[in-house]
């Protein structure tokens, strides 16, 4: 199966987006048991040799936490089952900071979960066999915890549709092939950009991530070889169901890096994997429906439609702010330099890669905004909130409309993103708009163990430190 190799559509088709939509409810409290129950029989129609499902959640960094269990096992998932809290204190090292009060503190507490319903997959390795189940935590009184990054997203996800809005957004993945044995060909070092002829060993990567994505029901709509070598693009399909949306993109970051690695590849989704290399971004495409399914972007006029503006307004305010989460950890800090494409301001432009907020070509009817400031290692759960809370904002405060980048002079006004983790921290910690969206607890528990993760690595001694000659 060949690899699609195109740039996304500058002209997007948002029916099937629209038909979501249209069918999208918003998930029960408790779960459906017979739809869960039905979902299972379906699934074992089609996949009837199935031994193992892996059920989890994904911790505050996006790492899947969770347990395999016998496929007898299956159905007694409509009792829900338990998991303790503290994965939401957990480390990219995968430690529990006992600094957060989830931990040891309190005994560790298990909290009911439940299955997603849809997310019942087949797993990359072994997909007749091996299926995989995403979960979801409910808080002592059985609503949605509230410090699950998915369940935040829900929340402001409603914010809108109570105000008739329905974002509609596509996302592009960017990552590297990388050998495990780390030695790159010589044909493999140079740079690759938008180039179609690959080596063998890539183009049967991306061809074997595109079938499992395709028995996954991911709708992958474009690969792009990206401007460093071993770099690539996935596009994902654009949609109005946004929980659904960052469930796929998890899921198929978990594709990317078990068909990488049996092929004898790591899949890298660091945000700056190598210094003299190109960063890895994940860029979201949004357009703004009303309740009538009208486009409120579009504009026939010459001119960029008001609430797109308006939108945009938001969006760059909160920036700086907001860069805590759609930077999450040192190595995310090191992709903002000079070059490639990377913004270090708040700022915005028609058809311009520099910018935080571009808008890209496309006729009136399908216009969109493309938000470029996430890392590839970001949680798209959290930026994607984070996105939302941009657009609430805007909408509904008289802000005012920055400069286009082009239009900048040096003594206008400039919005600097903060380029060092712990700065970023600073502003996020206490800021009373963020508050009002993400909660005062989880911004005090991200804080808590991002400045962990961070204080993990200063206090290890560098290599370059010990060869000091002092």
């Amino acid at each position: 199966m060949n690899a699609v190799f195109v740039e996304l559509n500058q002209l997007l088709n948002f029916n099937n987006a629209i038909n979501q939509s249209n069918e999208q409810k918003s998930e029960n409290i408790m779960l459906d048991k017979g739809l869960f129950l039905e979902e299972v029989d379906h699934y074992l129609e089609k996949y009837p040799n199935t031994q193992h499902i892996d059920i989890y959640l994904y911790d505050l960094n996006g790492h899947l936490r969770g347990k395999r269990i016998d496929v007898k096992c299956l159905t007694q998932l409509v009792k829900a089952c338990y998991l303790p809290l503290s994965i939401y204190a957990m480390s990219l090292n995968g430690n529990v900071i006992e600094e957060t009060g989830l931990g040891k503190f309190i005994g560790e507490p298990d909290h009911l979960c439940q299955p997603i319903l849809g997310s019942l997959q087949p797993c990359a390795i072994e997909p007749e066999t091996n299926a995989q189940l995403l979960l979801t935590m409910k808080d002592a009184h059985y609503q949605d915890c509230l410090i699950e990054p998915r369940n935040i997203l829900k929340k402001i996800l409603k914010q809108l549709h109570e105000r008739n809005y329905r974002p509609c957004i596509a996302a592009e993945i960017e990552f590297y092939l990388q050998p495990l044995n780390g030695i790159e060909k010589a044909e493999e070092t140079t740079t690759q950009c938008f180039d179609i002829h690959l080596s063998d060993t890539h183009q049967q990567i991306l061809d074997e991530i595109e079938a499992i994505a395709k028995l996954q029901n991911i709708m992958i709509t474009g690969i792009i070889s990206e401007a460093s070598s071993g770099q690539y693009e996935l596009n994902l399909q654009h949609t109005c169901d946004l929980l659904k949306l960052c469930d796929q993109i998890m899921l198929l970051k978990r594709t990317i890096k078990q068909i990488a690695h049996k092929h004898g590849f790591r899949a890298n989704f660091l945000a700056k994997p190598d210094l003299l290399k190109a960063g890895s971004g994940m860029h979201f495409h949004m357009s703004l429906l009303d309740q009538d399914q009208n486009n409120i972007f579009s504009s026939w006029e010459d001119e960029l439609s008001q609430d797109l503006l308006k939108v945009i307004s938001g969006l760059l305010w909160l920036m700086p702010i907001s860069m805590a989460i759609l930077a999450p950890n040192l190595n995310s800090f090191r992709r903002f330099k000079k070059g490639h494409h990377v913004p270090l301001e708040a700022s915005w432009g028609l058809n311009n890669r520099n910018v935080a907020i571009r808008i890209p070509c496309s006729d009136q009817e399908n216009q969109r905004l493309e938000y470029r400031v996430a890392g590839a290692d970001c949680n798209p759960y959290l930026s994607i909130a984070m996105i939302l809370i941009g657009t609430l904002y805007g909408l509904t405060h008289q802000l005012e409309v920055p400069k286009q980048n082009n239009q900048l002079t040096f003594k206008s006004k400039h919005y600097l993103l903060p380029i060092e983790q712990m700065e970023a921290l600073k502003l996020f910690k206490n800021n009373k708009i963020l508050a009002e969206y993400l909660g005062k607890e989880f911004m005090e528990l991200w804080c808590t163990v991002k400045q962990a993760e961070h204080q993990s690595v200063h206090s290890q001694i560098t290599s370059i430190e010990k060869s000091w000659d002092i």
